[in-house]
């Protein structure tokens, strides 16, 4: 049995809708991990597209593109570590923002964002449908809880996913830069770890999409709440973390 578990985070960059760039760095960010011998690769929110994606994502060959794209991945990134991305996912005749675990050439699982913000910048509730509630996903025996940016700020969706056996929580976000955000996120997460004694990863993206900018500032907590690990601002980055295994 492995004594650890390495998950590499990468803080990076997409652009809006260059599908094949966004994925070239997704495989970037792969090829570093399979180096590190690392046992999943993490990228942030809605990376394959870009984000935010506005009403693009209303638009059936977009869509169709994300979802070639996200299947080319997958078969071209098989033998070595697993990959959480974030895209939109067409299903049921529904749209939902997405969070896909990639593993051996195929889309294991698909979490999907339960709490659309529409305030601000954020238009969600017009664009997507909210998802279901969801337990962990299982990377090499280890049960990672993946709460979608604002679901991560609900107490409730946290102890959900502990209630259903999640041994960490690995948060995917696009939160854009404004004064103070930083400190409020932190707390925010803070709160999350505490109430449920777990480890916490906020992976958070770079980069700017018209007047929005997102600063990484990507960051980690351990079990009882001390920050642990924190990624640059404004700069793309990968990281390994290292969690012992019980």
């Amino acid at each position: 049995m492995k004594e650890n578990f390495r998950l590499t985070i990468a803080q990076l960059n997409p652009v809006l809708g260059q599908f094949a760039e966004n994925c070239a760095k997704a495989k970037d960010a792969w090829l570093f991990a399979k180096k590190s011998e690392a046992d999943m690769v993490a990228l942030p929110e809605m990376f394959l597209t870009g984000y935010q994606t506005q009403d693009l994502v209303l638009k059936s060959a977009f869509i169709k593109e994300a979802e070639v794209s996200i299947f080319e991945l997958a078969q071209q990134c098989a033998n070595g570590p697993a990959i959480g991305i974030g895209h939109p996912l067409s299903e049921g005749g529904k749209l939902y923002n997405a969070y896909s675990i990639l593993e051996n050439g195929k889309i294991k699982s698909s979490i999907k964002k339960q709490r659309l913000p529409n305030y601000g910048l954020f238009d969600e509730k017009r664009l997507f449908n909210a998802g279901p509630e969801c337990g962990p996903y299982s990377i090499n025996d280890v049960k990672i809880g993946s709460p979608i940016c604002e679901d991560a700020w609900h107490p409730d969706i946290a102890e959900t996913l502990l209630e259903t056996g999640a041994e960490m929580l690995l948060v995917p976000n696009g939160s854009p830069y404004s004064k103070e955000k930083y400190n409020t996120r932190l707390n925010q997460m803070v709160s999350r770890v505490i109430e449920t004694g777990l480890p916490l990863i906020y992976l958070n993206m770079v980069g700017a999409q018209d007047d929005q900018v997102f600063d990484g500032g990507s960051f980690v907590l351990n079990p009882g709440g001390e920050l642990a690990i924190q990624l640059p601002f404004f700069d793309e980055h990968h990281e390994n973390i290292d969690f012992g295994l019980t």
